[in-house]
């Protein structure tokens, strides 16, 4: 990658830091800026506390990290780009109208320009070529294939059944809509070609490895909370899916440790 590249590539991520920290901020502050359903609120309460102790914390430390040549916080980077793409996809196509719509805009736009930035100008084979053959890249395969195909199924079924015998999602159609076409476009093609390539021990592999399995963790994370707050708040049937995601937390954790933890050497 060129210098310049870089430097442009570091700068957008430290921008995309403070506008991430800005925008949960004022979420967690100001919570009356959400305009939308009970359970929505939940939601965005539960996401802007993860983004602000969780994302925010591991985004400045990668870049802190990397820019000392640490391999494993180049791939830390690379996810919290994934996450925060992923992340404000849902503000800027989900909330409604509010005072931060264009930070969430420009919280979406700039990690797709930064990744775009990033991974068109990696070696992969050279990633690759500094994990250990003792790395349990099938064990981390196999979560990924589970978790791409899991999800692909997941939403197929409820789009089948909507369109076969009229039965409307659990969550709603809009609700659904949105959630699916995020996950069958950002979530599971990554997933699973993630998955086929890490299996086969393809450089890219464990790149799309580690930063799908740490933005999935992350994610599920953000489920996890924004339960538990949905379950404080009386909403119906939110308890009930907190150990689901604190479950798949647990293994997306455990797989991106796993994962990076066969980096022989860090730069």
């Amino acid at each position: 990658m060129t210098r310049p590249a870089q430097r442009a590539a570091r700068a957008a991520s430290w921008v995309l830091a403070g506008l991430m920290a800005v925008q949960a901020a004022v979420g967690l502050a100001a919570p009356s800026i959400y305009r939308d359903a009970e359970w929505a609120k939940a939601a965005w309460y539960g996401n802007d506390l993860v983004t602000l102790l969780v994302a925010v914390p591991l985004l400045v430390g990668a870049l802190t990290l990397a820019a000392r040549g640490s391999r494993r916080a180049e791939l830390v980077w690379l996810s919290m780009l994934g996450y925060a793409l992923y992340n404000y996809a849902y503000y800027v196509f989900g909330a409604r109208m509010n005072e931060l719509f264009l930070l969430y805009i420009a919280a979406f736009v700039l990690p797709a320009v930064t990744l775009a930035i990033l991974l068109g100008r990696y070696d992969a084979t050279a990633l690759a070529e500094e994990f250990s053959p003792r790395t349990p890249r099938r064990l981390v395969a196999g979560y990924m294939a589970f978790t791409g195909i899991g999800l692909a199924i997941a939403w197929s079924a409820q789009w089948a059944g909507w369109v076969f015998s009229g039965i409307e999602p659990a969550i709603g159609e809009e609700a659904f809509r949105l959630i699916a076409a995020l996950d069958l476009s950002l979530m599971v093609p990554y997933f699973v070609l993630g998955a086929v390539l890490l299996w086969r021990a393809r450089a890219w592999g464990y790149v799309l490895g580690a930063i799908m399995c740490l933005k999935g963790a992350t994610y599920t994370l953000v489920l996890t909370v924004s339960s538990a707050v949905a379950a404080t708040r009386g909403i119906e049937g939110a308890a009930g899916q907190v150990p689901v995601w604190a479950a798949w937390t647990l293994a997306g954790a455990v797989a991106t440790l796993g994962l990076l933890s066969g980096l022989r050497r860090v730069r």
